[in-house]
């Protein structure tokens, strides 16, 4: 675990939902200290036990060396990433650096094994590049600089053993950076629950179709969205961005980057918030999905109190689509699908450009349950 020196400061935690969470340390400030570990152990000739460095921000964090190799010309050093209470991927990583020293006094940096290559525009470094990001690039190289002064240069590699694996379970793939993880921070803090970063993410998957010339892109909260608007709208995968719980972030992002046109597939159970204009569809920000579905049977009409009531009583989406189907109410799917509509152009309609939305809602039980415009012409527009 890394430490700081004052562990129970009030500025090392965060509260989310009452919960007291330990903030950590990203990739960027783990690279960081496997450098200056490895620089000292190679300048000094032996090992070192634990390395104190400064994160992007100017916070302190002290590092144990987990594995250390060397000898007069290079030396490699371990340091595990320590996410405190995040739930990331990378969290318990080893990173390591080697470091061997130049005849002059230039500092090159570059990624090794499980460090990821970038292969798209639209990121922070470009096409061919390692994916170490600009600030965790900057505050390894000034870190090494410190160590070794003005006068002399050094090579350094960032590599992470299991980082192809990892980076499976990461942003990566979908942002067409291959091979590994990404040394990432802008901070180099991580803070538990934050969703700036996932936010961050996305944004930049949007960015990456804009840069290639897309003016349109199908948003979904996240695989059974995706899975449904490949297999049954035949849609390619390259025209589908997951926007998870971030409906409104991710639509006003749409308008910023000048998007034209937006299809939202998604199931009922989210996408039933967006119709009554819940743009954070996460259970946590809110769940009035049977007083949504309730009011909207209610402006059918001649819809039996006692039925509403049933619906009502609800606790999932799923049970609901049974009752409403079984009881021949299926026009209340494209009430909300054309709400859906309306609710989100409504959100943009104030900035420009404005954009031409269209929504798809399913089931995955039931399948296709309604959408914004004839079905054959949505394909039609976005195979």
């Amino acid at each position: 675990m890394a430490v700081t020196p004052n562990n129970n400061s009030e500025d090392n935690f965060v509260y989310y939902n009452g919960r007291k969470l330990r903030k950590g340390f990203t990739t960027g400030t783990t690279a960081t200290a496997a450098t200056v570990a490895a620089i000292r152990t190679l300048l000094n000739q032996e090992p070192q036990e634990t390395v104190t460095v400064h994160a992007a921000n100017g916070k302190i964090a002290i590092f144990d060396v987990e594995q250390t190799d060397f000898n007069k010309q290079t030396a490699s050093c371990a340091i595990k990433k320590d996410g405190g209470d995040d739930q990331d991927a990378t969290d318990g990583t080893l990173i390591f650096a080697t470091v061997t020293l130049r005849n002059d006094n230039e500092i090159h940096l570059d990624g090794g094994k499980g460090v990821g290559i970038v292969t798209k525009e639209g990121l922070a470094n470009k096409p061919g590049m390692s994916a170490i990001n600009p600030t965790p690039r900057r505050v390894i190289k000034e870190a090494a600089r410190k160590e070794i002064g003005d006068e002399q240069g050094v090579d350094i590699v960032i590599s992470v053993p299991d980082g192809e694996r990892i980076a499976k379970l990461t942003y990566n793939p979908r942002l067409g950076i291959i091979g590994g993880i990404s040394i990432l921070g802008t901070s180099g803090i991580v803070t538990p629950m934050s969703e700036a970063s996932w936010k961050h993410s996305i944004s930049i998957e949007m960015n990456i179709h804009r840069k290639r010339g897309d003016d349109k892109v199908v948003l979904v909260p996240g695989n059974y969205g995706e899975d449904f608007a490949k297999d049954d709208l035949g849609i390619t995968n390259d025209k589908i961005v997951q926007m998870s719980n971030f409906v409104g972030y991710v639509l006003h992002e749409a308008q910023r980057l000048k998007f034209k046109k937006v299809l939202i597939v998604g199931d009922l159970g989210k996408m039933i918030k967006v119709s009554a204009g819940i743009f954070s569809t996460h259970s946590k920000d809110a769940d009035a999905r049977a007083e949504i579905m309730v009011a909207n049977l209610a402006l059918l009409g001649n819809v039996p109190t006692d039925f509403l009531r049933k619906i009502y009583g609800c606790l999932t989406t799923i049970s609901m689509i049974k009752l409403i189907n079984e009881a021949g109410y299926q026009a209340v799917y494209q009430m909300i699908v054309d709400k859906i509509k309306l609710r989100t152009e409504k959100l943009l309609a104030h900035r420009e450009p404005q954009i031409e939305i269209d929504a798809v809602i399913f089931s995955r039980e039931s399948g296709l349950l309604a959408a914004s415009k004839p079905l054959a012409k949505i394909k039609g527009e976005w195979q």
